[in-house]
């Protein structure tokens, strides 16, 4: 029953926390003619890797693969003082927008629609966001390093193929968000690290891991969901506050440490929660 109350209670507030993450304040906005804006940068030469960063405002973002350069894409905007920079400097390539910080999504009245591809050079990816709904589909991309940061945001990001290259690391930190992160075998990296707010996640660590995982997760008023492959050895020891742990599939537990055996590279998760529900599922 204690179990329930606990559960129920980490729902609620997590689904209050999103809803007024969500809300609408359009009084500092002022709209423009909806205009378009060509992004076409070249791979860098004479380098062997290169950097891109992507600062947004609130609105939509959709990043995948598939460029013939280094990025392409368009930029869709209305809204006055949000007209995006481009700027480049030793094979960097940076694309800023400006923000205000109290617009939250959805909005049917502001348009701001990112629409990027990334090339298969190496490169380092650094995103940044104010409250957005986005896909960002890695599959197959070549990541040196990967950093995301976000306010409050519905993202999804995919690996769904390996990435090519060895990623030095990923971070992903988010605020009341709902966020799902797929594939992240496929990352192709050592280390990742989560932090979040409150919020709803989904941790996803399909793919073909090449070497072992070591993970940091931490979040206040949340729900977890972890998921690691039936043969992937792994162990996860949660601290925190007070949580709702469920595993599902075959765990050995000693105390806060959940155990599985499996054959190849070992996913290592620590994760430290305020109160939250944590599902670990084996599959």
């Amino acid at each position: 029953m204690r179990k329930i109350a606990i559960t129920l209670v980490i729902l609620v507030l997590v689904g209050a926390t999103l809803a007024c993450s969500f809300t609408i304040n359009t009084d500092n906005v002022k709209l423009s003619e909806t205009q378009v804006l060509d992004i076409n940068e070249p791979v860098p030469t004479d380098l062997a890797g290169a950097r891109v960063e992507i600062d947004m405002g609130a609105g939509r973002l959709n990043i995948s693969g598939g460029a013939r350069g280094l990025v392409e894409g368009t930029i869709t905007y209305n809204v006055f003082g949000w007209t995006p920079e481009v700027t480049r400097s030793d094979g960097s390539v940076g694309i800023q927008q400006g923000r205000l910080e109290d617009i939250k999504i959805p909005n049917k009245d502001v348009v701001n629609d990112w629409g990027l591809l990334l090339g298969a050079f190496p490169t380092d990816l650094e995103i940044s966001a104010g409250a957005y709904e986005g896909l960002i589909d890695l599959s197959g991309v070549a990541l040196t390093n990967l950093k995301i940061t976000d306010g409050a945001s519905k993202a999804t990001v995919e690996f769904n193929s390996l990435n090519p290259v060895t990623m030095d690391s990923f971070s992903y930190k988010t605020g009341a968000s709902q966020v799902k992160i797929y594939g992240l075998g496929n990352a192709n990296t050592s280390q990742f690290t989560f932090d979040g707010g409150a919020g709803d996640y989904t941790l996803d660590f399909s793919g073909t891991l090449k070497q072992d995982l070591a993970v940091n997760v931490t979040s206040g008023v949340s729900k977890i969901e972890i998921i690691i492959p039936e043969n992937v050895p792994a162990r996860v020891t949660v601290s925190g506050g007070l949580n709702n742990v469920s595993p599902s599939g075959t765990w050995s537990i000693t105390g806060s440490v959940y155990e599985k055996t499996g054959t190849g590279p070992r996913i290592d998760i620590t994760i430290d929660m305020g109160v939250g529900s944590l599902d670990l599922i084996s599959q």
